[in-house]
């Protein structure tokens, strides 16, 4: 693999902090207890940056994604002070997306002028409802009126591509509340909106103590089913198992995720994925993942909690795991330029797929059909 066919890179920055860490969330978070260390752990991120230089020498970042947690707690001066030292390590493309993940719960007015001019021109909101009833139960730290009241602060701001989460199939919701969600979402007037089912994580408190009331399997396919028509309904085209944007506004930063391209990970826990332009070899690398750890690993000892080279025979298994979330699948020679292998190699779990109805394949293109987005981990287990 030479370097005229490495993937686009991207940078995920992440910032482990949260008001309150929410019963289903299995994500890399912490609490704050007092007083969040932000001049530090601003010198560890580019310290740590500094360390995986040499694993991305001279190649432009096309986004950056700061998540969390809750980057939002932050300071827009901190930001700032992020993205100008990623500026002076790496060269960055014109036009880079710069998204910032935000609670509804720390939204201040003045933050929202200072991230638009720090350099960040794309907001994800953390919404997850429009019920409050349905956002105490999730452990929420805002309510609804919150929720509108951040979001249309931020476009007073300035900011004009904001994405909202949201979940479905939560505790005592039914097709109704579903749809009101959607409505509500989209009198914001957002470009991108987000739509995952609640799922119970290992290790989160959702786990041990399962809410009542969740939709069975069959409820929470119907909500998906009318969700997508009414979003489908009001422009936003599905491009991603959970994920519909208007057009021109699909996210870069998780487009290049899917699509397997190589990304740096710098903060406690974050993960890495680079592409050797010698070798073709495929690096995945992890940062430790507790905030104290890694602050104490700042002055200069060693951040990363492990590196793991993928294997050529893991390589499809890790290709399909994101490329086969998408609605219009992966072309054939991607498949081809980022692992290093031919569509040859992998002739037998497509042709079972097939037969399945899971996925269409031509000589350009794979795609999954209806049935298979539907059965996206069966498909993805045939290439195990």
């Amino acid at each position: 693999m030479n370097a005229l066919l490495l993937p686009p890179l991207s940078l995920y920055i992440h910032i482990p902090w949260c008001v309150r860490k929410c019963p289903y969330c299995d994500f890399n978070s912490h609490a704050r207890a007092a007083e969040l260390p932000e001049r530090e752990y601003v010198a560890a991120l580019l310290a740590d940056l500094e360390q995986d230089l040499p694993l991305a020498w001279g190649r432009p970042v096309s986004s950056i994604f700061f998540g969390g947690g809750t980057p939002s707690l932050f300071s827009a001066a901190a930001i700032a002070d992020i993205l100008a030292g990623v500026g002076a390590r790496l060269p960055l493309h014109p036009g880079l997306e710069v998204t910032l993940e935000t609670n509804p719960g720390t939204a201040e007015h003045d933050r929202f002028e200072g991230y638009l001019a720090a350099g960040v021109n794309r907001l994800s909101f953390g919404v997850q409802s429009f019920d409050d009833g349905c956002l105490q139960r999730l452990g929420r730290i805002h309510d609804s009126a919150q929720a509108e009241h951040a979001v249309r602060l931020a476009q007073d701001a300035g900011f004009t591509d904001i994405n909202l989460d949201l979940m479905y199939a939560l505790p005592e919701q039914d097709l109704a509340m579903a749809a009101h969600d959607i409505g509500r979402a989209l009198a914001l007037q957002p470009t991108h909106l987000s739509h995952y089912q609640l799922t119970l994580e290992p290790n989160t408190l959702f786990a041990a103590r399962p809410p009542a009331a969740i939709p069975d399997e069959d409820s929470a396919f119907d909500m998906q089913l009318h969700c997508q028509a009414l979003l489908a309904a009001a422009g936003f085209a599905q491009y991603e198992v959970s994920a519909y944007a208007r057009e021109g506004k699909r996210s870069r930063h998780n487009l290049n995720y899917w699509n397997f391209g190589d990304y740096l990970g710098i903060g406690a826990g974050a993960h890495g994925k680079l592409t050797d332009p010698a070798s073709g070899r495929i690096l995945r690398r992890f940062k430790h993942k507790h905030p104290a750890r890694y602050l104490a690993s700042a002055a200069g000892a060693e951040r990363i909690g492990g590196d793991e080279w993928i294997a050529m025979e893991q390589r499809p298994f890790e290709f399909m795991l994101n490329a086969l979330r998408l609605v219009d699948g992966f072309a054939a020679r991607d498949f081809e330029a980022r692992t290093g292998m031919a569509m040859d190699d992998i002739a037998a779990p497509l042709a079972t797929a097939c037969e399945r109805g899971w996925l269409e394949v031509d000589a350009q293109r794979v795609r999954p059909t209806e049935l298979g987005r539907r059965f996206t981990n069966d498909v993805i287990a045939l290439f195990l």
